[in-house]
């Protein structure tokens, strides 16, 4: 069921109608859409035919509504995906081709994972995220990273909530969580060991903006037992490492050519 939209009356029900939409979801009957959205049909109806005309939805031959273009194509201009994706990605490629590995990049929403890049090895072991997906920060590479470098009230309100097992080896326990974002801290890269799925091992290292915080995390995926993790944590940070030159040169380049007044 979509989350109830903290806003006026009518743009709260149209994101309510888009929220219904998810990976498992795709494709909605009307039905379905008003059913998920909490809505009424009518209401629903309505909005939706104010949706499709303006492009956020899109309608088949059979009357069933999808997410459209439109959306797409607002969303890409998100600045922490479309530029950060697109200074990271020819690092993540070259990590991509030296280790045929699973590649990934995401940033923290809240207390989530989200995911902007997301590069499949040829031969790599197979992972449940996707691009624009997103997911616990105390169980992947990644989240583990944001989750480390995240404001302390933030990590205290993780540790504390029920978090969800994942397989038999997700850390659950507060103390053994909280000994893990130390070492995140310490050694400058994570280790999420069969914590998502029982065959699969993650290395995550931090991104930094030109001011020195935690903007994203980079991480790779392999098969558990192939790799140690210890041999993979020098090419994820020396990637992460790269991204965060780049972010350093753009801030550096719009500063040097900023109009007089953005200088002051």
């Amino acid at each position: 069921m979509a989350r109830r939209a903290a806003t006026g009356p009518v743009l709260g029900r149209a994101l309510l109608i888009l929220e219904a939409f998810g990976p498992r979801h795709t494709v909605l009957s009307l039905t379905d859409l008003a059913r998920r959205a909490g809505l009424p049909l009518s209401t629903v109806h309505r909005l939706a035919g104010e949706l499709v005309a303006w492009g956020a939805l899109e309608r088949d031959a059979t009357g069933r509504y999808s997410v459209g273009l439109r959306l797409w194509e607002v969303g890409s201009l998100a600045p922490r995906g479309l530029g950060l994706r697109e200074r990271a990605l020819p690092y993540l490629e070259d990590l991509s081709q030296v280790t045929h590995e699973n590649v990934q990049l995401a940033v923290r929403e809240g207390a989530e994972v989200v995911f902007v890049e997301r590069i499949a090895g040829s031969r790599a072991v197979p992972v449940h995220t996707r691009v624009g997906g997103r997911f616990a920060l105390s169980a992947t590479g990644v989240g583990l990273v944001l989750l480390a470098h995240a404001p302390r009230d933030l990590q205290e309100e993780v540790i504390g909530s029920s978090i969800e097992r994942f397989t038999p080896y997700t850390v659950t326990d507060p103390k053994a969580l909280r000994r893990m974002l130390a070492d995140v801290r310490t050694n400058g890269f994570s280790v999420s060991d069969r914590q998502v799925t029982e065959d699969a091992l993650s290395v995550g290292a931090p991104i930094h903006d030109p001011h020195g915080m935690v903007v994203a995390a980079l991480s790779l995926v392999v098969r558990y037992g192939t790799v140690s993790p210890h041999a993979l944590s020098p090419l994820v940070r020396s990637s992460a490492r790269a991204i965060s030159r780049s972010l350093d040169a753009a801030g550096s380049d719009s500063t040097k050519h900023a109009p007089p007044d953005r200088l002051r």
